[in-house]
């Protein structure tokens, strides 16, 4: 490798939620190597470190893309999302939606994407407007105050486990699917075009390390389910259904989906512009 690759260095994030672990749980970059840090973070910190230029390249909310895509570049293949349920993005509700239309939701303060797309689906699909409050991740105290609760991530799973709640709960996955008839892609990678200049075998190297990563994450479900229930508890079956639900690559029907999601934030004002899909070249 050239004395220009080594001196080349790159700061990632990580998204520290479950769903994106395929992406980075293998993840294996040699020693002697350009410096490749990784950094974990919930979306919305990544979203402002990736920014803010902070970090180079990052899995990042989706809708975060959309804000600035002018700025970035997408990893091709590489995403999180679902073509139905997602399981860990959830609206948890008093009252049965078709009986009750809320008026107040709190929702997380961890994740843009997920957020817009509550207010999509409100708008769009079931034709009202309530009032969002953002919340820190307790489902509880956010219902003290609200008509229902947003989840996403490891937090909504916990929640999803607990019984005997009275809660009726809509899985965003499963509704956008239902709805549309598209995948949702919650979070993309991306790469901020000036890191991609200055470090490109830096960025290679990580591309070629995340690919490998989610085709042998994806090809063996096993060593992530068990470090799923020794570090956020639940059952084999639990997990295993979790991760087959979930999808990793980004093709044409994740950006089919992706794409529309962004014409819907656009035409309600959660985006200022459209939004184009841009990916890093090929080799």
């Amino acid at each position: 490798m050239s004395s220009m690759s080594i001196n080349e260095s790159l700061t990632v994030g990580r998204i520290d939620y479950a769903n994106a672990w395929p992406l980075f749980h293998h993840l294996s970059l040699p020693n002697n190597g350009p410096s490749i840090e990784i950094v974990s973070r919930v979306p919305a910190v990544l979203n402002r470190m990736l920014q803010e230029g902070e970090i180079g390249v990052s899995a990042i909310s989706s809708f975060a893309y959309g804000l600035h895509y002018d700025d970035y570049l997408l990893l091709p293949q590489l995403s999180v999302g679902s073509e139905g349920d997602v399981n860990s993005i959830l609206l948890f509700l008093k009252e049965p939606i078709d009986k009750v239309k809320p008026e107040r939701i709190a929702v997380t303060t961890a994740s843009a994407t997920s957020v817009n797309l509550l207010k999509i689906i409100m708008s769009n699909y079931y034709g009202i407007h309530p009032q969002y409050e953002s919340a820190e991740p307790d489902l509880d105290r956010m219902l003290e105050q609200a008509d229902g609760a947003l989840l996403i991530g490891d937090p909504a799973i916990h929640a999803s486990w607990r019984e005997n709640t009275g809660l009726h709960v809509i899985d965003l996955g499963g509704l956008w699917n239902r709805w549309t008839g598209l995948a949702m892609t919650y979070a993309v990678v991306a790469v901020r075009k000036e890191a991609a200049e200055a470090a490109p075998q830096a960025l290679r190297l990580l591309y070629d390390a995340m690919l490998a990563s989610k085709e042998q994450s994806t090809s063996d479900l096993q060593p992530l389910i068990r470090k799923a229930c020794d570090v956020l508890g639940g059952d084999e079956a639990y997990w295993r259904n979790y991760f087959t639900s979930l999808q990793f690559d980004f093709g044409p029907k994740q950006q089919e989906g992706l794409a529309l999601y962004f014409k819907y934030a656009n035409e309600l004002g959660l985006l200022d512009r459209e939004v184009d899909i841009r990916f890093m070249p090929n080799r």
